[in-house]
């Protein structure tokens, strides 16, 4: 091997050597940095039986915010405009009443409640009755907090089962209605020992202002 031919390998070879120690470094350095900034994982939709459980538990909101950093307000917004899911009409009624993940707009966020609403779902009807007997986000109007917790309660909606009573007790509505929530009441299920004090006591209150045949009418089983 000529002078020339050994000066070209080892340099050809240094270079390798570099080339090689370079790219080795990249790599560790991209593994260090995937390590350190994480891409989140996708988040799946929510079934329609998980979406409603964790509107029961009020937690919605929060998990869609605080858990899943807002990745999938763009899908709730096509299930509940496109799809017309009811449980996602009230989700991004809620997002967009609260200012979850998109600017605040109580008109539309109250206007998918009603969607939600319409389509039967009892979280949604609970949810205006209430709105409607407290005069949030919208004005009070005892005539429609009763058409909506009604209609919820017969649902069976525990809730909107308790504040229905508790708006007839307190002089609105009708006999028939008081009858109605005595009926839902007294035919509820619950394991909260706290949740059945209270029914008892709605129980007793109604009682006091129902003549006994209407009572012992009203205890008969559902669908009776």
């Amino acid at each position: 091997m000529t002078l020339f031919q050994r000066i070209q390998f080892f340099c050809s070879y240094a270079l390798c050597v570099s080339a090689g120690a370079l790219l080795l470094n990249t790599l560790v350095y991209s593994a260090a940095e995937a390590r350190q900034f994480k891409v989140p994982e996708a988040v799946q939709l929510y079934t329609d039986d998980e979406l409603v459980r964790l509107i029961r538990q009020n937690s919605h909101l929060q998990r869609v915010r605080d858990v899943d950093n807002c990745q999938l307000y763009q899908d709730i917004k096509a299930q509940a405009e496109v799809e017309r899911r009811p449980a996602y009409q009230f989700l991004y009624g809620d997002m967009l009443a609260y200012a979850v993940c998109y600017d605040r707009n109580v008109e539309l966020g109250v206007t998918y409640m009603q969607e939600a609403a319409i389509q039967g779902l009892p979280e949604a009807l609970e949810q205006l009755g209430r709105y409607y007997h407290l005069g949030r986000l919208v004005q009070p109007d005892m005539h429609r907090a009763i058409l909506y917790l009604r209609e919820a309660a017969s649902l069976g909606n525990l809730p909107a089962q308790k504040r229905f009573a508790n708006i007839l007790l307190a002089g609105h509505g009708s006999a028939l209605d008081m009858e109605a929530a005595y009926h839902y009441l007294h035919n509820a299920v619950t394991a909260s020992a706290q949740e059945h004090r209270q029914i008892q006591t709605i129980l007793l209150a109604l009682e006091e202002k129902l003549p006994a045949r209407i009572v012992e009418r009203a205890r008969k089983p559902l669908n009776v």
